[in-house]
């Protein structure tokens, strides 16, 4: 009897070690879902070029859903845990948190980080007729006539929105913000001349730059970027150390078993370091990041500490 009950007991306990390896066999075993929160947005667009690649290489459809981000956000951290139902998402489901104190999820409690996709450069650009020609006569300029110049942004509490007051706070300038309705509104407002500067996606700005309206001064980005040659990093440009890189990543309910989440983060940096997936992410502005889950983990804490003091030293709040 004895000898009975401990092969029972090592069968369960082996059973249960083997457990995250079945998981990671045994997927896919139906169609997998990945919501994204806005149609058109970086998210979706990301996820759509790469979801061909990720079904022939899974041998099941992969379908892209928009939902409303607080329904999608909880549709996916109450799924189950065996990488069916995942999530594109920029910054949002980070840091709402911190914006809202109603939000119900924690993206470090409640979510399996499986892979940061791709970063997007923003550029910070001027109207042209503006006389300046750097970041360090923007900052001088700046500081020789406070609270005259006007920045605009296109969505409160959104990446190019904190970028800007990161660089405001680290220059120690005062801007006036003006909100608009979105990133072309905000574009066109500079344009007009209705603010003075601007931090946006470079898909959405490029073409001004290119026909001279606007005078790109400087990216985001730690690194220059091969989306806008010969445009300096602001760091390199004149505010050394500044850095606010947009990232675009992948995420599952929390609970998924270590051996599943490294086959998605494998798999799914297969398909973003394929040339023709590389060559049309870099169409849409975005380079290929593909780094592991810890990498995506460490990012999304150093964010949520870095911008969280932005965002309460800006007294920025979301009703």
């Amino acid at each position: 009897m004895r000898t009975l009950t401990s092969m029972m007991s090592c069968l369960l306990l082996t059973g249960f070690i083997a457990a995250p390896a079945v998981h990671a066999q045994e997927f896919p075993s139906r169609l997998v879902r990945i919501l994204a929160t806005e149609a058109g947005g970086g998210g979706d667009t990301v996820a759509r070029i790469m979801a061909p690649d990720l079904s022939y290489t899974w041998g099941r459809p992969v379908v892209i859903e928009n939902k409303n981000v607080q329904l999608g956000y909880m549709e996916v951290a109450k799924s189950s845990p065996d990488g069916h139902t995942l999530v594109i998402s920029s910054s949002g489901l980070w840091l709402l948190p911190l914006f809202r104190n109603d939000t119900p999820w924690d993206a470090l409690r409640d979510f399996s980080p499986i892979v940061q996709a791709v970063q997007q450069p923003a550029i910070l650009a001027v109207n042209s007729t503006l006389p300046v020609q750097s970041i360090k006569e923007l900052i001088a300029l700046a500081k020789a006539r406070p609270g005259e110049l006007n920045y605009s942004a296109g969505v409160i509490g959104g990446a190019q929105h904190l970028a800007t007051e990161l660089f405001l706070s680290m220059a120690g300038i005062k801007v006036t913000a003006v909100y608009y309705k979105g990133t072309a509104p905000a574009i066109n407002a500079v344009l007009g001349d209705q603010a003075q500067m601007v931090v946006s996606n470079a898909p959405s700005i490029l073409p001004h730059i290119k026909s001279g309206r606007l005078r790109a001064l400087g990216l985001t980005t730690s690194q220059p970027s091969v989306l806008v040659p010969g445009v300096p990093t602001i760091s390199a440009a004149g505010l050394p150390g500044y850095e606010a890189d947009v990232i675009l990543a992948m995420f599952g309910p929390s609970g998924i078993p270590p051996a599943l989440v490294n086959r998605l983060n494998q798999d799914m940096a297969r398909t973003l370091n394929k040339p023709e997936v590389k060559d049309r992410l870099l169409t849409v502005g975005a380079e290929v990041s593909a780094g592991s889950p810890q990498q995506l983990q460490n990012a999304v804490k150093l964010e949520i500490s870095k911008w969280g003091k932005v965002i309460k030293d800006a007294g920025i709040r979301l009703e």
